[in-house]
């Protein structure tokens, strides 16, 4: 599946600005660690597993990662593809577990770039460049701050790579420095 096709097949199912650029911040996260974990082969197949990921979310959220794995196979995709997207509800909202070195980072990043961009909108200078690992350590654990993003998935994410949170948090700061302002 192309990168076209992949965004014609998100745009179907969503249509708000914010999933969309949610899928687009996944989408680029999941693309820096495939090629920085030593998957250069499959970059676009990382990315693509990030921009579907909350392919059923906008329009069948009480059925998030159930219907995005309907969709999917009515639409003949690959396997890979649909096991990785659904990975990201492991425990959540299905039992599909990530098992793959890929699967993981999607379950680790998912939640963590929300917080990530959250505490971009808080800095004076709205930019991700200057946002330091201390900063996001200190917004992580405000319990209050973008309470919607799960610290427990987070570290669960960061338990199943084998990384401290901090490794994670960084890491992920570091890639989304890479196309973010």
């Amino acid at each position: 599946m192309s990168r076209e096709e992949a965004w014609e097949l998100l745009t179907e199912y969503n249509q708000e600005e914010f999933h969309l650029e949610h899928a687009r911040v996944v989408e680029e996260t999941m693309k820096y660690f495939a090629d920085k974990l030593g998957y250069k082969e499959e970059v676009e197949f990382w990315g693509n597993v990030g921009l579907l990921h909350d392919l059923d979310f906008e329009q069948y959220p009480n059925e998030h990662c159930i219907k995005s794995q309907e969709i999917m196979k009515e639409k003949g995709l690959d396997e890979r593809l649909i096991h990785a997207t659904a990975s990201h509800g492991y425990g959540l909202t299905v039992d599909v577990e990530p098992v793959h070195e890929m699967e993981k980072v999607l379950f680790a990043v998912d939640e963590l770039t929300g917080l990530i961009g959250a505490s971009v909108l808080m800095r004076p200078s709205k930019s991700i460049q200057d946002l330091e690992l201390s900063s996001l350590k200190k917004k992580f654990k405000s319990k209050g701050f973008a309470a919607g993003c799960s610290r427990e998935v987070i570290q669960q994410g960061a338990d199943q790579l084998g990384w401290t949170l901090d490794e994670l948090l960084q890491k992920t700061l570091d890639a989304m420095k890479t196309f973010q302002e």
